[in-house]
């Protein structure tokens, strides 16, 4: 193994831990701890705001509402300062998630989707994302 693939690997291994401790521990923390602070998320889920909080207020949204949610990298790819993440998380819906409330005995609720994050210095510095947000609202009945 080359330096480069050892870098790659680094690259591949923060981002796991992170969406790990985040989104499968509900670990808030995780957002201070991986995020730069100049984090800048271009696709900020369900429109909040671009940054590190709207990162934390997203994890937190899903715990809320789901306990057991958790995230699985179905695959990753790094290049350079880029790591490609294609997932698969889910949970059972056991509180209000965006207005709706739970029904009795709870909800499965899968989300797909792909994230493509940049590193820099051991932290997080941008991410793109392209979830399956219109599968969730069918799930939880908002769109057709």
């Amino acid at each position: 193994m080359n330096a480069s693939d050892t870098a790659l690997d680094k690259n591949k291994d923060l981002v796991r831990a992170f969406i790990d401790a985040l989104f499968t521990k509900g670990d808030l923390g995780a957002v201070d701890e991986y995020l730069a602070e100049d984090f800048v998320d271009h696709d900020p889920p369900f429109n909040g705001p671009g940054d590190r909080e709207g990162f934390r207020t997203a994890g937190a949204l899903f715990r809320e509402a789901c306990p057991d949610w958790h995230s699985e990298p179905d695959l990753m790819i790094a290049e350079d300062d880029l790591v490609v993440e294609h997932f698969t998380a889910a949970g059972t819906q056991r509180g209000e998630l965006l207005g709706v409330p739970a029904p009795a005995g709870g909800r499965p609720l899968t989300l797909h989707g792909t994230n493509i994050f940049r590193v820099r210095d051991d932290h997080i510095v941008e991410r793109w994302n392209r979830p399956d947000e219109l599968g969730i609202l069918r799930q939880l009945g908002i769109a057709p």
